[in-house]
């Protein structure tokens, strides 16, 4: 022990022995130095502790680490009813100029002998505005005083299904599969949106190529309607089937908004026939649902108003404003409508709809109500256009469900003109409304009407679905389109009118949810989200 203290002592007295004046003065005045740096760093630490500052090295940090994870690659989300949409700015702004159809005036009245054509009477800015709208229209996007609280349609006790959350996803999947749609089928959509995008014009919008050539709002309204059924928005997505649509689907609503004055005296109106004005105002409608995009909405809610100030007094619409119509007319306003109440956030009167349901009650005939006339009841039959028209109304807003006996009795007679096994599309205005109301009211009727009825051993043929895949033309520039029918609406629609009533035939799986779900007893109820 006394030799490793001597041994250490000695060790000290050689270093202190090498050590130079310059090192003593160092080691003299290092203790000082330490003293004063420990003294500060406490200073420091009981600050941070006091008042919780953070250095501006960990927020620089922070900063870098949020940037770089908003430049991961990320997997796309592919549900494009998600509420998390942000804000397209340049929706408008990125489009090119076009005239505007508000400054036009039609000074034709509507008359017995011109009902039908794509005539109107001149607007009338001094038409009584219906309860909750502002008496000059001026105000965009309006909200009525009743519907606000979007009550629903009765009985739905305020809680609806968004309508068009099964366009993508494993949900479109799934409705594909269970409804009975096919890979073939959606290769005939997908055949079918490619020929539509072609179809575009410059400015954005489309035109009939037969008949109603004039009338672009309507053209581009119809022609938009398969692109958002199969899950295509004004969104930017990166998926293989439905690249670069997103730009087809911003140019075409910018061209409706351009149409669509979201206030004035003329706010809302896309074309100057109510009937055209309802199938340009529905993408809108749609887009909004699908989106939240608050750039559409003004413009949406716009468009609404003025469908419910252009009703007529027996609670239908007409070719001109406030004037009474028929089933026909109301089958489009009644679908925008329900669009548009499907957001929960497009506000629509349930007067108006009040109104509406009044109207289908004086053109309905039937001890069940089950066949619908053009403006009354008179010449009602089962299997008819104008009563596919009416059971689709009455599914949307007077609660006809599956069971209802309404609904029975009409789809019984629909069953009586299926589709045929061969030929082209013939009456396609008929098919597309029946197909609705017979997908929605599901069962064996369905089966048969969407495959085929069933031979001895199993197998079905004949349905609409197979119908509508034969018929699509494949083989020249038009591969991907359908033939315009022979009747009325394929000469006043042409070509693209019905190759766009086609696709959303074909679309119907997963177009809209069905507000009733058959149980296991086969009694409907209301679906509830």
């Amino acid at each position: 022990m006394s030799e490793k203290a001597a041994g250490a002592a000695v060790i000290r007295r050689m270093e202190a022995a090498e050590e130079s004046s310059q090192e003593r003065l160092v080691k003299k005045h290092v203790p000082a130095w330490v003293v004063s740096g420990a003294i500060h760093v406490a200073v420091i630490a009981v600050a941070i502790l006091l008042f919780g500052s953070r250095p501006a090295s960990t927020k620089q940090t922070d900063k870098i680490l949020a940037t770089t994870a908003e430049k991961a690659d990320e997997p796309e989300d592919k549900n494009l009813t998600n509420d998390d949409i942000g804000v397209d700015s340049n929706l408008e702004a990125a489009l090119p100029e076009i005239e505007r159809i508000d400054a036009k005036t039609v000074d034709e009245k509507v008359t017995q002998d011109n009902v039908g054509q794509p005539n109107t009477t001149e607007e009338n800015s001094n038409a009584t505005a219906p309860p909750g709208l502002s008496a000059d229209f001026t105000t965009p996007g309006t909200a009525g005083d009743t519907g606000a609280s979007m009550s629903g349609d009765g009985g739905n006790k305020g809680v609806m299904s968004s309508g068009t959350a099964g366009r993508s996803g494993a949900t479109k999947s799934r409705l594909i599969r269970e409804g009975g749609g096919n890979a073939e089928s959606e290769a005939a959509v997908a055949r079918g949106l490619a020929w539509l995008a072609k179809q575009q014009q410059q400015d954005g919008g489309w035109k009939f190529d037969a008949g109603r050539s004039e009338d672009r709002a309507c053209a581009t309204g119809l022609a938009l309607l398969p692109f958002l059924a199969a899950g295509v928005t004004h969104k930017k997505r990166e998926d293989k089937d439905f690249k670069g649509y997103d730009q087809v689907v911003m140019r075409g609503l910018g061209f409706l908004m351009k149409m669509c004055p979201p206030s004035g005296a003329n706010a809302g109106r896309l074309s100057t026939d109510v009937y055209a004005n309802a199938i340009a105002a529905m993408p809108l409608c749609e887009a909004y649902g699908m989106t939240k995009d608050p750039v559409l909405r003004p413009y949406a809610q716009s468009a609404v108003n003025f469908i419910a100030r252009t009703q007529g007094p027996n609670g239908s619409w007409g070719y001109g404003n406030n004037g009474n119509g028929d089933t026909s007319i109301v089958g489009w306003q009644i679908q925008v409508l329900k669009a548009a109440k499907l957001t929960k956030d497009l506000v629509v009167d349930d007067r108006v709809l009040k109104k509406a349901n009044q109207f289908l009650d004086l053109a309905a005939a039937g001890s069940r109500k089950s066949m619908y006339g053009y403006n009354d009841n008179a010449g009602a039959a089962p299997g008819t256009a104008l009563t596919a028209v009416g059971l689709l109304c009455r599914y949307y807003i007077s609660e006809w469900g599956p069971v209802h006996p309404g609904m029975i009795d009409g789809v019984g007679g629909l069953m009586k003109k299926q589709p045929l096994a061969t030929g082209g599309p013939s009456n396609m205005y008929y098919y597309y409304y029946a197909t609705q109301v017979v997908h929605f009211f599901e069962g064996e009727d369905w089966k048969t009407w969407n495959e085929g009825p069933k031979a001895a051993d199993n197998t079905r043929k004949g349905g609409m679905r197979d119908w509508l895949i034969k018929s699509q033309n494949r083989k020249d520039l038009n591969s991907g389109s359908w033939d315009p029918e022979s009747g009325s609406f394929g000469s006043s629609c042409g070509r693209l009118g019905t190759t766009a009533i086609c696709l959303l035939t074909l679309e119907v799986y997963y177009r809209h949810l069905p507000l009733y779900k058959r149980g296991a007893d086969g009694k409907a109820v209301q679906i509830i989200e």
